[in-house]
């Protein structure tokens, strides 16, 4: 069972791949889609569940999203078809850092993926790269609650891969960039986000019980369920941030 395969079921139960509740993600859209007829670009959609959200509502939305998991993609077109917003959304299986449009977007989106780019400053250039003069970004990020202790470096972490909140800022603005409007996730949305995962992931191993793959997706979630608990809960942040710069 690869990466992409435990990725997609331990979301079945929450969509949104970041430790956040539907009503944060509904005020940071809209403070990012003031006119809701914006064109959207999510780089690392997943299963497209912003996408959804915006355009959801908004009848003039447009947009597009990028993402490399064709299992994600699938349950993605599943859920724009459930919501009928199939032709103002398409999918594009590829890597985000090599896609290309002939026309920039008003918002570029990229939660929980900045990895892909390699870290946050290097996500906020590629998001530069397909956004008009005067657009918005909506990118989340970690950063340190608090000094990760040894437990937080021992499940697999380096003390210099993120920054406290000020710091993560600080970054941001020295890149010329201005935040708008941000959220900070709570312990509750950090809480239900990884119950969520880990909890998702098992019951779909005991339900596939006796099957090869079953006993992959129970290891994945105990570990992780571990490395959360006895890890990064508490010390392990996230903010999102609607970004300007003109």
């Amino acid at each position: 069972m690869d990466r992409q395969q435990i990725s997609s079921i331990a979301h079945r139960d929450h969509p949104i791949a970041a430790p956040l509740h539907d009503a944060s993600v509904a005020r940071l859209l809209a403070r990012a889609l003031p006119r809701g007829d914006e064109r959207v670009l999510d780089l690392g959609c997943g299963e497209a569940a912003w996408l959804v959200r915006a355009a959801e509502g908004r009848p003039g939305v447009r947009a597009d999203g990028v993402d490399l998991s064709e299992p994600a993609l699938a349950r993605g077109r599943q859920h724009l078809e459930t919501a009928g917003l199939g032709g103002r959304v398409t999918l594009h299986q590829r890597d985000a850092a090599g896609y290309a449009a002939p026309d920039p977007y008003d918002v570029v989106l990229c939660v929980g993926s900045t990895h892909a780019f390699g870290g946050l400053l290097p996500t906020l250039d590629a998001c530069a790269r397909h956004l008009r003069r005067g657009g918005r970004v909506v990118v989340g990020e970690g950063f340190w609650e608090r000094e990760p202790d040894a437990r937080t470096l021992e499940v697999g972490f380096e003390k210099d891969e993120f920054a406290d909140l000020a710091g993560t800022v600080d970054q941001v603005t020295e890149a010329g960039w201005t935040p708008v409007y941000a959220h900070v996730s709570t312990r509750a949305e950090w809480d239900d986000y990884e119950w969520s995962w880990t909890g998702s992931l098992s019951a779909w191993a005991l339900d596939h019980a006796g099957e090869r793959e079953a006993g992959q997706a129970l290891e994945a979630a105990d570990r992780h369920r571990d490395q959360w608990l006895k890890g990064y809960r508490g010390t392990l942040g996230f903010v999102t941030l609607v970004l300007r710069r003109d």
